[in-house]
């Protein structure tokens, strides 16, 4: 079952925006981003982000070996993820 991303929680003022993120949520849940990393490992459709109508999956991405989560490239926004509003 696809979970839909509706919100992130950022950790304050990092600028790396490879580590930005610390959780990821929607409604009535929130997972750790190490969770969601796992879930989407292991089911390449955890997760999903849709943005003015476009709808884009949750892929897991390495930079200076660190694993952290984007969406794929919807030719739409550059960081889908990142632009969503944060969980309160």
């Amino acid at each position: 079952m696809t979970r839909r991303i509706t919100c992130i929680t950022k950790l304050p003022n990092h600028q790396d925006r490879h580590r930005r993120i610390q959780a990821v949520g929607g409604s009535a849940w929130r997972d750790s981003e190490e969770t969601a990393i796992a879930n989407v490992k292991r089911d390449k459709s955890a997760y999903d982000v849709t943005e003015q109508g476009k709808t884009v999956k949750v892929i897991v991405k390495k930079h200076d070996g660190r694993e952290y989560l984007k969406t794929e490239n919807d030719h739409f926004l550059p960081d889908n993820l990142l632009s969503l509003p944060d969980c309160s």
